[in-house]
Order: C-alpha cells, then sequence, then structure tokens
C-alpha cells in the first residue's frame, strides 16, 4: 500500500483498505506534491527543522556577503560590520523554537549595524525571515505589535544615523507590512489544511467506529440466535431423551415400545428442525452479500409450533393470542424468541409438568408478550446463562422493553412490550 508523503490531504477513497498480497508500487511524490507538502505543514512540527534552518541561515548569510561586497550608496562593512551581518544569521538556527527571541536578536545584532551605516540592504533578508517566522507562528495581534515594536526601532535607529535614511525607511516599510501579513496568510491558510485533515480524520474514525459497532451488533445478534436455537433444542432433546429412558427402565418385562417409538420420533424432530435452523445461520454467515442479509426471520406463525414442542416435553401449555395486525417482521422475531426462550426457560427450571401460560395480544402501538408459569424457578446460586440477557436484548433491539422475575404467588412470569413501529436503527 502506498505511503502518503508528510502534509499530504488523505484520499476520500483510501479511508479503508483491505489488506492482501498484492505489492503495489510506491509512487515517489513530484516535486510539486513536496513543495505543497512543506507549505501545509506546520514549521514547528517538521521533521529536521533545525537542519534546515542551518542550511537557511547559511544560504541567507552568503547571500548577505553578495549584497554587501556589491555596490551601494552605503558603504562596505568593515571588520565589525562584517561581524555583525554574520552574527544575525545564527539566531536563524533556532527561529521555529523560539521566534520572538530569534527577532529580538537579530534585531540587536542587526541596529548596531545599521548605526554604523553599512551596506543596509545586506541585512534585509535575514530582518524578513524573523519577521515572517513570527507573523506564520503567532496570533495576528502578537504579529502586528511585534511589526510596529520593529519599525519604531529601526526608525529610531536610523535617524540617530541619517534623518534621510529613515525618511527612506518609513517609505519602504510597506515590504515590512508586506512580509507580516503573508505570514499571518500563510498561517490561516495552514490552519484552513490542518481543518479539512481533521475533519477527513474524524470522518475516517467515525467510520471505523461504526464498523466496530456494527461487527459487535452482529456478533451478539448471532450469539442470540444461536443461543435461542440451541438451548431450546437441547432443551427438548434432554427432556424427549428421559421420557424415553424413563419408560425403558419402569418395566423392562412390560415395555411399551409405542410411547418410546413416539420419544424417539420427536427427538428426531427436534433434531432435524434444530439442524435446519442452524444450516440457515451458517449460510447467511458464509455469504459476500450486504451485512444486513439476516435469511428468512422467524415470525407469529411459529408460535403454535413451540407450543407444541413445549406440550411434547411436559408442560401443560394454555396460549391467549389475540393479534390483530401483522406486527413488522423485526417485531414478529423479537417476540418469536422471547417466547421460545420462556417456554425453553419454563421446562428447564419449573419442574415437572408446570402449567404454563402464553398472552400475546396488540394495542394501540404495541405488541403485549407475557409468558407465566407456576414451577420453581431456577435453582438459587446455579450458574447464570444468557437467556434473560438475550430476552433483555431481543426487546431492545426493536425499541421495547421486557421485565422477567418471579411473581408474588410463585412461579415465574416474562412480560415485554414491542413497539409496532419500527425505526430504521432498531429494524
Amino acid at each position: 500500500m502506498t505511503r502518503p508523503f508528510p502534509g499530504a490531504l488523505p484520499s476520500p477513497k483510501s479511508a479503508f483498505v483491505p489488506e492482501d498480497d498484492t505489492v503495489q508500487e510506491t509512487r515517489r511524490p513530484r516535486l510539486g506534491e513536496r513543495i505543497m507538502a512543506a507549505v501545509n505543514r506546520d514549521p514547528r512540527t517538521a521533521p529536521h527543522g533545525t537542519r534546515n534552518d542551518a542550511l537557511l541561515a547559511v544560504a541567507l548569510a552568503v547571500a548577505a556577503v553578495c549584497l554587501g561586497l556589491g555596490i551601494d550608496d552605503g558603504r562596505r562593512p568593515d571588520a565589525l560590520g562584517w561581524t555583525l551581518l554574520l552574527a544575525t544569521h545564527v539566531p536563524l538556527v533556532w527561529r521555529r523554537r523560539s521566534p520572538v527571541l530569534v527577532l529580538a536578536a537579530v534585531v540587536a545584532l542587526i541596529a548596531p549595524y545599521h548605526a554604523l551605516d553599512n551596506n543596509h540592504a545586506a541585512a534585509t533578508p535575514v530582518a524578513y525571515v524573523a519577521l515572517y517566522t513570527v507573523a506564520v507562528t503567532g496570533r495576528p495581534l502578537r504579529t502586528v505589535l511585534t511589526g510596529a515594536v520593529v519599525l519604531s526601532v529601526s526608525l529610531t535607529v536610523m535617524l540617530t544615523v541619517n534623518a534621510h535614511r529613515a525618511l527612506e525607511l518609513l517609505q519602504t516599510s510597506g515590504w515590512i507590512i508586506a512580509v507580516l501579513f503573508f505570514g499571518i496568510d500563510v498561517r490561516y491558510y495552514r490552519q484552513y489544511v490542518s481543518s479539512i485533515v481533521e475533519r477527513a480524520v474524524r470522518a475516517e474514525r467515525t467510520r471505523e467506529e461504526e464498523a466496530r459497532r456494527r461487527v459487535t451488533e452482529e456478533r451478539l445478534r448471532i450469539a442470540r440466535d444461536l443461543h435461542d436455537l440451541l438451548a431450546h433444542s437441547i432443551t427438548l432433546i434432554g427432556v424427549q431423551t428421559s421420557v424415553a429412558a424413563h419408560v425403558l427402565a419402569a418395566d423392562p418385562e412390560r415395555l411399551d415400545r409405542e410411547a418410546v417409538a413416539k420419544a424417539l420420533d420427536d427427538i428426531a424432530g427436534t433434531c432435524r428442525t434444530a439442524r435446519g435452523e442452524l444450516r440457515t445461520t451458517l449460510e447467511v454467515l458464509r455469504e459476500h452479500g450486504p451485512q444486513d442479509t439476516r435469511g428468512p426471520l422467524p415470525g407469529l406463525d411459529g408460535l403454535p409450533d413451540l407450543v407444541a414442542a413445549a406440550r411434547l416435553a411436559g408442560a401443560r401449555v394454555e396460549q391467549d393470542l389475540r393479534i390483530g395486525t401483522d406486527p413488522p417482521p423485526a417485531v414478529g422475531a423479537a417476540a418469536y424468541r422471547i417466547v421460545q426462550e420462556a417456554l425453553t426457560n419454563a421446562v428447564r427450571h419449573a419442574g415437572p409438568e408446570p402449567a404454563v401460560r402464553l398472552r400475546l395480544y396488540d394495542e394501540p402501538g404495541a405488541l403485549r408478550v407475557a409468558v407465566t408459569d407456576d414451577g420453581i424457578g431456577p435453582v438459587p446460586g446455579g450458574s447464570p446463562g444468557f437467556g434473560l440477557v438475550g430476552m433483555r436484548e431481543r426487546a431492545r433491539s426493536v425499541g421495547g422493553t421486557l421485565d422477567a422475575g418471579p411473581r408474588p404467588d410463585g412461579g415465574f412470569e416474562v412480560t415485554a412490550a414491542l413497539p409496532l413501529t419500527v425505526g430504521e436503527g432498531n429494524a
């Protein structure tokens, strides 16, 4: 995967690139791209900043020497002038770390240089670089105040040397203002580019968090489906196996072959049903289509099969189903799974042949589900399961609520209220 050069904006198409074994050729950034990266980059965080500033100071010193040797109205610097001129460039090495202190040092060295009436043009580039650094790294108010102080000091020094020179400096002070405002413009431009990069990074982080959230929700959904399927089927198989074992051990000499055959047929039927639902779940997991493909959802039309299976397991189930309108598929699936888990818990924990009552009816805006039994409930101190947690998650997934707990007069009760209108986030 190609690595973007420092300071470049991230490409929206590269928000998420899957890793593979394909080796891609790394493209070297062009000269224009490298220049724009250097312009967009904050000078205080640029790599090799001290080294680059040292090279810049040397280049400006060479340019100053060339200007000092040239023809100018002022005279060429003497030994002290050359010393001050070259020393003025030394603080530039630390211009990124302390821009204001570097500018103060430059002014302190350049003032006596001009006071000695040396070549004034030779010291101009280093002064402009120091001013630009202050403008590009500081707040605009500080930049304006700094420029005013520099102009005041320069005019004061020039007035002590030559009033005519001071007037010329005042006439050319527009260059100083231009350098300051150029630095301010570059600073605002970099802030604009930085805000774009931050928004892109924030959007990328949001997409990654959304992807992780969807993966977590999908894992929870699969865990709930597998729990509801396997817990229900295994419980029924266990009860039916116990019935067959009881029939075989009750009176071996008078074996009720019909009862044994029926129990075994029930076990085989439960295994076939569980195998079919498990195959459907695995086929959905193996699909390479959209991630929200969930296959056919169970609905309220499957409740009679749940009741029949619970009765085969020994429960005495009384059902009261009063549904006037078909609920949304997600609500129907949630109600189906809640009833399935509640009946499974009743068969498992309520004791032999519990009396179970299933009520399901709709009212304005909600579907009500209630499953009660007269059993003894879960064994105190037993290992906690995921049934109640899964039922509550089922209800919350469609924006509903669920309550479960012991009844005051004995037994256990599960009640749920599921809204008949499901938003996009809950579907």
